[in-house]
């Protein structure tokens, strides 16, 4: 069995109920197949805690590959598939208050790291009826870029990122999970075939 680990996050500013955690958790309802072992974990919107998670998920677990679900709270009924991550630029204070040291990720790490993950073709070859998918890349310089950039780095590129809107009557967490396991369907399978 190949081990994929996903992540969403707890609640921040206003959003008491984080909408890439309740997708995760319905993800991990649906799985993926017989032969993927489904792992999950809330990290909380915290900088220096979520990578400290994110480290411990490639050290001790080494996944196939590690996809991060965030909220963006900008996008109504968008899902978007983030392509890269960003070192630096984290200005923003955390749950806790707190930025970055030297407002980046790794001090001596390149300006931005790709997924091994193709979103633009992903993005191309797949449709989830009832919500618009769209291809980006800049993870908005928050906790979700933040985090992305590091599981990137300790992963080896073996990372994605996917950004969910808010919950709302028309996006359920029912209707993410389902986005969500055909998304990363598409995804396990490009894996595959980078494998062979």
């Amino acid at each position: 069995k190949h081990l994929s680990f996903f992540s969403g996050f707890g609640p921040f500013r206003q959003y008491l109920v984080n909408s890439s955690w309740e997708a995760v958790k319905e993800l991990s309802k649906r799985g993926l197949g017989e032969n993927i072992n489904l792992r999950t974990m809330q990290l909380p919107v915290v900088y220096q805690k979520a990578k400290e998670q994110v480290c411990k998920i490639w050290t001790t677990l080494q996944p196939l590959l590690t996809v991060h679900v965030g909220l963006a709270s900008s996008a109504a009924a968008l899902i978007i598939l983030e392509q890269c991550g960003k070192n630096k630029g984290y200005q923003e204070r955390d749950a806790c208050g707190f930025h970055p040291e030297g407002a980046c990720c790794v001090l001596d790490g390149p300006e931005k790291i790709e997924s091994t993950i193709n979103m633009k073709t992903l993005w191309k070859n797949i449709s989830v009826e009832g919500i618009d998918i769209i291809l980006s890349r800049d993870a908005g310089r928050y906790i979700c870029d933040y985090t992305y950039y590091t599981s990137l780095y300790y992963g080896n590129g073996r990372a994605a990122f996917i950004h969910v809107p808010p919950l709302s009557e028309s996006v359920t967490a029912e209707f993410l999970g389902k986005a969500l396991q055909t998304i990363i369907l598409a995804m396990l399978e490009q894996c595959g075939e980078q494998r062979e």
